[in-house]
């Protein structure tokens, strides 16, 4: 058996070490037949001489990592996860896509490779498109991009929109003004925003028309200059709707299209946009899609095990 011995520099590494592995030490010491005890300003690694030196590796990139970014016990699940996989450097490449999205808010950062991937991707490219199940950040992520590059000056202003009603635009039913009408629609866009943004200061950039909230229909005949535009709930837009939107983007713009492809809500699901655009656009340069999977949710453990069984129910 070999010994090892981690010593922390102060009481506040230790703590900050010791809660985000507490809900791991189980799976460690099981999988990896190791003892792990963590003991003052220590821990303990009793096992053999390569599984424990794999295991330092892995507690000693936490604590680099903890100089950059801020832990969390879900991300580090996720890291522990991946470096079982044999992927290196887990917790450096999360913690370089860190994004700046107001100075009274906190950076966000991606909590997988997938989401690091996927911001790499809207940094370099002019239209992304992100595919993926629920709870993948797909939107988020792409936000706090756009909240960043107006933060920036990068963009002068953000154009938020996506499909109202499912597939259709028809919202004349609908009590009140457009802003009304699209409200409920368009709500986990303004849950995002919230999220990166003083409630003031959004109030102030949607008076000003910084930043807009409109349904897909409202982007017909215009042309979207200098700014960060953001397509939500691709997957229910017909070729056509598809088509127009991707036309509207003018200089210095860039745009970001999300979607899932196992929600589409149209009446004949493979007449979606997104999907004849997953087909038929992946070879253009400066244009990149981004598939998330269901080790990029990052929602409550349970969603990714209920995407897991639907996907294999689907593919039996």
């Amino acid at each position: 058996m070999n010994k090892c011995t981690i010593h922390f520099d102060n009481a506040n590494e230790a703590r900050e070490i010791g809660v985000v592995l507490e809900g791991l030490l189980d799976g460690i010491e099981r999988e990896h037949s190791l003892r792990l005890v963590m003991r003052d300003l220590a821990i303990h690694i009793d096992g053999s001489q390569e599984a424990a030196k794999k295991i330092t590796c892995f507690i000693e990139s936490l604590r680099m990592a903890r100089n950059r970014t801020v832990l969390d016990a879900r991300a580090v699940s996720y890291a522990y996860a991946a470096f079982n996989r044999g992927e290196e450097q887990v917790f450096e490449k999360l913690a370089s896509a860190r994004v700046d999205v107001s100075p009274r808010k906190s950076s966000v950062f991606p909590k997988t490779l997938g989401q690091q991937i996927y911001l790499d991707a809207i940094a370099k490219n002019d239209i992304t498109f992100g595919i993926g199940p629920a709870g993948t950040g797909k939107t988020y992520l792409a936000m706090a991009m756009a909240v960043s590059a107006l933060l920036k000056d990068d963009v002068s202003r953000i154009i938020l929109t996506r499909p109202a009603i499912e597939a259709g635009e028809n919202l004349g039913f609908l009590p009140g003004d457009l802003q009304q009408k699209v409200f409920p629609y368009l709500r986990p866009l303004y849950d995002a925003l919230h999220d990166m943004m003083p409630p003031e200061t959004i109030e102030s950039h949607i008076e000003r028309g910084t930043i807009e909230v409109a349904p897909l229909a409202y982007m017909r005949g215009r042309t979207l200059n200098h700014a960060f535009v953001i397509l939500d709930e691709a997957q229910n837009t017909t070729p056509p709707q598809m088509l127009m939107f991707l036309t509207r983007l003018g200089f210095d713009s860039k745009c970001v299209i999300t979607g899932d492809l196992t929600q589409i809500d149209l009446p004949n699901p493979k007449a979606s946009g997104l999907h004849e655009a997953r087909s038929i656009l992946g070879n253009i340069q400066g244009l990149d899609f981004v598939e998330l999977s269901e080790r990029d949710v990052v929602r409550h453990p349970l969603v990714q095990k209920v995407i897991e069984a639907y996907q294999k129910k689907r593919s039996s």
